[in-house]
């Protein structure tokens, strides 16, 4: 059934693993989530729940102070109670939603008839959970909407002097278009996601193939090469290196 909020302080283990992503999409930093909620153990419960799975979490515990940091725009996603002191969650809702639309808002209430979680929609909310809640439901619902944001935002991929664009499925290098295969196209993505960093052959065969690594395949290294020669301009050979021992690497030759 999941870990339920209520008044009652919770303990809430660590995150064995880096957060900070979204199912393989890296930010790079921790994601910022804001809570707008008057009841401290709810409060302490939702703070330390996302921040055991890796995000930064911010609360405010009325109204005014909630708009005030909402609208400040420094937040990935944010947390909403609609019964606040000061001023009422759907008027916040409508104000964030004036001046960031792209911002997810779930809201937390404890009002779960029909009608309240279609005004609560209609006011802009992406997402709208009834009390008592689900700690990992809560957490599930901020990845899968910060998940489509960062899929809609991060369309195209710009790296040394390559240009991806995810959703025509098109490649320029210096300009120039390069017509690559699915499975070509699908590593480029890979390496240029990873840029800078050693990518281990097992890593590119799971996410580009989808399996684990077979010892006796050189799939990988045929790829690499073919894309290399695709990549190839006179003067300026492709941007990806042999790393001895692990796999490959997209960037600087430094």
């Amino acid at each position: 059934m999941g870990i339920v909020a209520d008044s009652r302080r919770e303990s809430v283990a660590p995150s064995p693993t880096d957060r900070s992503a979204v199912d393989g999409l890296s930010f790079g930093k921790a994601l910022r989530v804001l809570v707008i909620e008057d009841e401290p153990g709810i409060v302490d419960f939702v703070c330390r729940g996302l921040e055991a799975e890796g995000f930064a979490v911010e609360a405010a515990m009325d109204g005014i102070e909630g708009e005030r940091l909402a609208l400040r725009g420094s937040f990935d996603a944010i947390v909403l109670d609609l019964m606040l002191p000061r001023r009422g969650g759907l008027e916040i809702l409508q104000s964030i939603r004036r001046a960031m639309p792209n911002v997810p808002v779930i809201v937390l209430s404890a009002r779960g008839e029909i009608e309240d979680r279609v005004q609560g929609l209609d006011a802009g909310a992406m997402d709208y959970l009834v009390k008592p809640f689900s700690m990992a439901e809560l957490v599930a619902r901020v990845r899968a909407h910060l998940r489509v944001i960062a899929q809609t935002s991060a369309s195209t991929l710009s790296v040394e002097d390559i240009e991806v664009d995810l959703l025509t499925r098109t490649v320029h290098r210096s300009g120039q278009a390069v017509t690559l295969s699915r499975t070509e196209f699908e590593l480029l993505v890979h390496l240029m996601r990873h840029h800078g960093r050693a990518v281990s052959r097992e890593q590119i065969l799971s996410s580009v193939w989808s399996y684990e690594h077979d010892p006796g395949t050189n799939v990988v290294d045929v790829y690499v090469g073919y894309l290399r020669r695709k990549l190839d301009r006179p003067g300026a050979p492709a941007p990806i290196f042999t790393v001895r021992a692990v796999g490959y690497r997209l960037g600087s030759s430094s």
